[in-house]
């Protein structure tokens, strides 16, 4: 029987997940863009093991719950901010713009991390569990680098963006044409400094006592707050998404969409699932973008149906002795 926390606990759940937070292995790893901040936990009767690929504007801090949660139900977790967000490194003077050089940067850290943090120190058969952009950045590892992965659990993956009012293609054109014309580290149109909204307006998630958590942390560290992206982090986000379909995962993997998705669109994620045959999906009605922070009964279907999954990867790993 797995163990979920709930909302109206957090609470009085808090001293000990600020306990567990502190007896979490942090640092510094070195990546191949620079030292980047990891922190991880292995419990003494880890069954295995899951690296946590978090999205962007996100920290390994934003996910202390889940990081409890998953030592309550004896999983190893392992976890890092990328370059240029969290407590790792910013490119730009202006440490609020979300901006990378190449899209294979994430995914080269992302690499540069299982072989330096994870592999030494995993615990049995591991496993992905990326979000969003991390779910972008885990589709491309899992296609394109040598791992010893056993499965991955994508929650509502960067597989498309939406870009609302602005046509598709000419977000694109203005993406790439503004990177070109020297302004690849500057906004682009319509991007800001870190200014959250509030809840009502929020696009992210229906539960308010983890989005007040959220936005409360960064108001407590504003090391962690981001903003929107430069021109290139545009440019490249495009980049990646057209090459995306023409990737094939090795592995079991499975597709976490959110119905209610306004960050992300929905459609690319059936589509490489469709035409994969070790790539499952399933939808989660009402759901919003960040499933691992939903209401209660929303986040508790996701992390079941991911528990799910590892195990019985898990248990086949070790009847096979694979």
């Amino acid at each position: 029987m797995n163990f979920y926390s709930h909302s109206k606990q957090l609470a009085q759940y808090q001293q000990d997940i600020e306990q567990h937070w502190q007896s979490c292995q942090q640092g510094y790893f070195s990546a191949k863009t620079a030292k980047l901040f990891y922190a991880y936990h292995i419990p003494k009767a880890a069954k295995y093991s899951v690296v946590l690929v978090n999205g962007r504007i996100e920290s390994v801090w934003k996910y202390q719950e889940l990081l409890w949660e998953f030592a309550k139900n004896n999983i190893a977790v392992f976890s890092y901010d990328h370059i240029g967000q969290g407590l790792s490194p910013r490119i730009v003077s202006n440490s609020h713009i979300g901006h990378v050089e190449r899209f294979s940067d994430y995914t080269d850290d992302l690499h540069c991390f299982v072989k330096s943090v994870v592999e030494p120190n995993a615990v049995g058969s591991t496993f992905i569990l990326g979000h969003s952009m991390g779910g972008a950045i885990s589709y491309n590892y899992l296609a394109n680098y040598p791992h010893q992965m056993s499965g991955a659990f994508l929650s509502a993956p960067m597989f498309d963006i939406h870009t609302h009012e602005v046509p598709y293609s000419l977000a694109k054109l203005v993406a790439h044409t503004g990177s070109l014309l020297g302004f690849s580290k500057h906004y682009a149109f319509g991007q800001s400094d870190y200014d959250p909204p509030e809840f009502w307006e929020n696009k992210l998630t229906q539960c308010a006592i983890r989005y007040q958590r959220f936005r409360t942390l960064y108001q407590n560290e504003p090391e962690l707050r981001l903003g929107g992206v430069s021109f290139n982090w545009l440019s490249q986000a495009f980049n990646i998404i057209t090459k995306l379909p023409t990737f094939t995962p090795n592995i079991p993997t499975h597709i976490a969409s959110a119905e209610h998705d306004v960050i992300v669109n929905n459609h690319a994620q059936v589509a490489i699932a469709k035409s994969h045959p070790n790539i499952s999906i399933s939808h989660f009605a009402n759901a919003r973008h960040e499933l691992l922070c939903e209401v209660d009964d929303i986040r508790h279907a996701v992390l079941a149906e991911m528990y799910h999954f590892y195990d019985a990867l898990a248990f086949t790993a070790k009847e096979t002795g694979s």
